[in-house]
């Protein structure tokens, strides 16, 4: 039976945000998924990821930051962010108890969302593992300020799915970075990709493009649980 989407409110400090959750059949994990800095939860491409994950057995729960939910274009400072996704881990934590699943609980983030995942987790978040969907080791152009330093820390199972064009990760830099992490940091190259996974010559609807993200992922949670 398909997974159906559970539309959920979380409340971020004096604030709430939205949150869709979605659960198939015996879940072996729940995956919390944020957004990256220009689109929200609703974004095609990660209503895709979501949807292609439930396919593979997995529980989601995405959700918004609550600048994107006040409508707000620039993204919030790290406090915010990392309460929002202490906020959504409890939400999901909650659900999946309530249901009677024992399985681990992931956090994972396009770009920004990402990024703020390994601050919260860095910050004490618990999460069984990390998952980037395009990690922004930089901003474009600027490779000699990274965002690195809070990487080193982290003991949970990292994966990096990065675009081998992506112009927000220099590809030797972040190989760098991912070797200095250890072993528990996995790099996996998507050809071709961008920041967003579009591969030149091969047009794709942005909800397929995150669908065909899934499937390394839930290889990864699953070797790793």
């Amino acid at each position: 039976m398909p997974a159906s989407d559970e539309k959920l409110t979380i409340a971020v400090g004096d604030a709430t945000s939205s949150a869709v959750y979605a659960r198939p059949q015996h879940p072996t994990a729940t995956v919390v998924v944020a957004h990256g800095a220009g689109a929200g939860m609703e974004h095609p491409f990660l209503c895709g990821f979501t949807d292609a994950l439930n396919g593979l057995g997995l529980a989601t729960l995405r959700f918004n930051f609550p600048y994107r939910e006040a409508g707000r274009k620039f993204p919030d400072r790290p406090p915010v962010a990392i309460a929002a996704w202490r906020a959504a881990m409890t939400a999901a934590r909650g659900q999946a108890e309530a249901h009677g699943d024992r399985g681990p609980l992931w956090a994972a983030g396009k770009s920004f969302g990402g990024r703020m995942a390994s601050m919260a987790v860095a910050d004490g978040m618990e999460a069984a593992g990390l998952v980037y969907l395009g990690y922004p080791l930089h901003a474009p152009g600027k490779p000699g300020k990274l965002r690195d330093e809070h990487l080193y820390g982290l003991a949970a199972p990292m994966l990096f799915l990065q675009g081998t064009r992506d112009t927000f990760a220099t590809p030797a830099l972040l190989e760098d970075v991912v070797a200095r992490i250890g072993p528990t940091a996995v790099l996996q190259w998507v050809e071709g990709g961008d920041h967003s996974f579009a591969v030149v010559g091969k047009k794709r609807p942005a909800d397929e493009v995150g669908a065909s993200l899934a499937a390394p992922v839930a290889g990864f949670i699953a070797a790793h649980s």
